[in-house]
């Protein structure tokens, strides 16, 4: 197996993508947050004591897919276009998908961008509720959706096998 992050002696590098051509990238990933069904309609219904925990979720999801190479190591640092955060709430079952959106005209893909952003839209909902619920889990953090660059459209399965 080729492992491209490390050069012929085993050290980690940057992959070169300066030869590759830009093209229209486009990533959506999901993170699943399990809450009790009562706390999730307070935050429905602006009832949690932080605040707009869905406001304040979404606007962390956007900071951190554009900060992505901050934190990922060899990531590359990408002009993103457009990030958007949404979350679907499944009240009965205590669910709140959150799924992170992300464009880029660029050389690389932008799937990390989407499920950082994901993930941290999750792991802010648990820090805004934790108050009222410490039993919170964060778990399905998966790419949906990708599309652009030579390996082409990828399209998680509704039963969620790619």
């Amino acid at each position: 197996m080729n492992f491209n992050h490390f050069d012929e002696r085993g050290h980690a590098i940057m992959v070169d993508v300066s030869a590759k051509q830009p093209t229209m990238r486009t990533a959506i990933a999901a993170a699943e947050v399990r809450l009790s069904p009562g706390l999730l309609a307070a935050i429905k219904g602006g009832g949690v004591a932080k605040g707009d925990v869905l406001g304040i979720a979404r606007l962390a999801g956007i900071m951190a897919a554009k900060r992505t190479p901050d934190l990922i190591p060899l990531s590359h640092p990408l002009a993103i276009h457009n990030v958007t955060v949404d979350f679907e709430m499944d009240e009965p079952a205590g669910v709140i998908t959150v799924r992170c959106s992300v464009r880029a005209y660029e050389r690389t893909g932008v799937e990390m961008e989407a499920m950082t952003g994901a993930t941290l839209a999750a792991l802010t909902i648990y820090d805004m509720c934790k108050g009222s619920d410490k039993s919170i889990t964060i778990g399905e953090i998966k790419l949906l959706f990708k599309e652009g660059g030579k390996s082409g459209v990828f399209r998680r399965n509704v039963d969620g096998n790619a």
